[in-house]
């Protein structure tokens, strides 16, 4: 499959889901909106299952051994900045932090005595008056952590001259089709107060009823996208640009043979993968065999695996 996709632009993947137990799903939600309902034109009533966001946290994550702290071992050799505190103990990573290299933990945290912000601003090569050299800047993020280069990183930080931005090269979204509501509810017990006593609901005591909406629908499909020619236009060397391309299909592979529990009633299975394009009956080859090709390929790092920065609170004024 890497072979074919050495020119094509875009790989798009359409994956048809299924709720593993009964019919129906629990969606996302949003704060003072509820589920994300929509009607595309002439089409039938749809709803958003997963957004691109939260699809982006998914991926990551199959690239992350939240039990060992570090990553998952067929991207142990890609570098990534470790956040530890003064002892020593592992505080978190650009693997894990929502803004990656550009967290605040890794700008505000110690690197050899120098300030995260200046060392990545120095590795980046923003000088002011000068226009941003890109290339460089795709080089210099590709060393420190490449999968920034995959799931995107915006340096908006006003120490950063230029404030650079790289855009998600690997996107993904869950959609059902042909949605119908389904409006149940269930009650909180308290048999040790029937009535109420000295607390009320507020405090968890008593009898509260509560009403949830959840969903069926006559179809969920999930959609990805590896944006192959954003990867190639980094200008990196031809095995780097292979690494990433062949992360960007590990990690769409590793979600799909894995578990897609999005939330408590929201456990989905994978029914059919199809690729959409480039197409010519391409499949997406397996977990195993990807992560085989990532340990073969030589990604040129400079330095694998952790670098470690320095955090601690800033001490308040007294």
């Amino acid at each position: 499959m890497l072979d074919a996709l050495a020119a094509a632009p875009r790989l798009v993947i359409d994956v048809t889901l299924a709720p593993i137990a009964g019919s129906i799903f629990q969606p996302t939600g949003f704060p003072d909106l509820g589920a994300a309902t929509f009607q595309r034109p002439g089409d039938r009533p749809s709803l958003l299952v997963e957004s691109v966001q939260s699809m982006t946290n998914h991926l990551e994550a199959k690239g992350w051994d939240d039990a060992a702290r570090r990553p998952h071992e067929a991207l142990a050799a890609l570098p990534y900045v470790e956040v530890v505190d003064p002892d020593g103990a592992f505080l978190t990573s650009s693997r894990l932090e929502p803004h990656r290299l550009a967290a605040a933990y890794v700008r505000s945290a110690d690197h050899d005595g120098q300030r995260g912000l200046e060392w990545i601003a120095g590795r980046l090569g923003t000088t002011a008056g000068r226009p941003l050299d890109w290339r460089a800047i795709y080089n210099a993020v590709y060393q420190l952590d490449p999968l920034c280069l995959l799931h995107g990183v915006f340096f908006s930080d006003r120490g950063w001259h230029g404030t650079p931005r790289i855009r998600r090269a690997v996107t993904a979204v869950i959609e059902a089709h042909g949605v119908s509501p389904v409006v149940s509810g269930g009650l909180k017990r308290d048999d040790v107060q029937i009535r109420a006593g000295e607390g009320g609901a507020q405090e968890g005591y008593g009898f509260v009823p509560f009403a949830r909406t959840e969903y069926t629908a006559e179809e969920i499909v999930l959609t990805a996208v590896v944006d192959l020619e954003q990867i190639r236009g980094y200008g990196l060397p031809e095995p780097a640009t292979e690494l990433l391309s062949t992360v960007a299909l590990w990690e769409l592979s590793r979600l799909l043979e894995g578990s897609l529990r999005l939330r408590t009633a929201c456990d989905l299975e994978t029914v059919d993968v199809r690729v959409r394009k480039p197409g010519d009956g391409l499949r997406l080859p397996g977990a195993a065999e990807l992560a085989e090709r990532i340990a073969a390929l030589d990604g040129g790092f400079e330095r694998e695996g952790a670098r470690q920065v320095v955090w601690q609170p800033a001490r308040r004024r007294s």
